[in-house]
């Protein structure tokens, strides 16, 4: 199972109900409403369902673990502030992660050089055999490393895309920026994690 289905299942066992696409749509729709009347209980449902991939995204888009759970906690108190401003437009999961991106912004605004945190997200997948996790962790560390050398923007547009099955149009709403510019992003961030990644490891790109 990769990352991207395990994530998945969490959120979908945390939100109950449909466990369609659709039907998990509907489910954090609503939430999104009742956390627009006030109702708190709403609020922690979707931070438990989210707070996952936001620490993942986070973490590895900033590369300073000090900031990781500021930029959440601010991208959930404007969820909470915010909620009524949501207009359907995008799915809930774009409009979240939008909030996110811009907090992941503005929180390194503060530090002029990130020190990037080469234990981010190393962990094997459960199931694999110790030569699968080892290889598995030591390529989580040669991309993390190559990651590090990335600018923020260019290093979200790689997250989203190899981590969260993103596609352009979703990810140009989240960093609101034209669908071309996201592209180009993509297009260095892929020729420089080239160049950076050893012993073939960037077949995956």
């Amino acid at each position: 199972m990769s990352l991207l289905d395990s994530v998945a299942r969490q959120a979908r066992s945390l939100l109950g109900g449909d466990t369609s696409p659709d039907g998990l749509e509907a489910r954090e729709r609503r939430l999104v409403a009742r956390i627009a009347a006030g109702e708190q209980r709403a609020l922690e449902d979707l931070y438990r369902a989210y707070h996952p991939r936001l620490q993942r995204f986070l973490g590895r888009m900033t590369h300073q673990p000090g900031l990781v759970d500021e930029a959440l906690n601010d991208t959930f108190l404007v969820v909470w502030h915010r909620a009524d401003s949501y207009n359907g437009l995008s799915k809930v999961s774009t409009w979240i992660f939008g909030i996110a991106y811009r907090k992941g912004l503005k929180a390194l605004q503060r530090f002029d050089e990130p020190q990037p945190d080469d234990a981010h997200d190393t962990r094997a997948e459960p199931g694999d055999g110790p030569e699968q996790q080892l290889a598995s962790s030591q390529l989580q560390r040669d991309l993390q490393r190559a990651l590090a050398e990335l600018s923020p923007e260019h290093r979200a547009v790689v997250d989203l895309t190899y981590f969260h099955g993103l596609g352009y149009r979703e990810i140009a709403d989240i960093a609101d920026c034209p669908v071309d510019t996201v592209k180009t992003r993509m297009f260095y961030a892929r020729r420089r994690l080239r160049a950076l990644l050893p012993g073939g490891k960037e077949d995956w790109l």
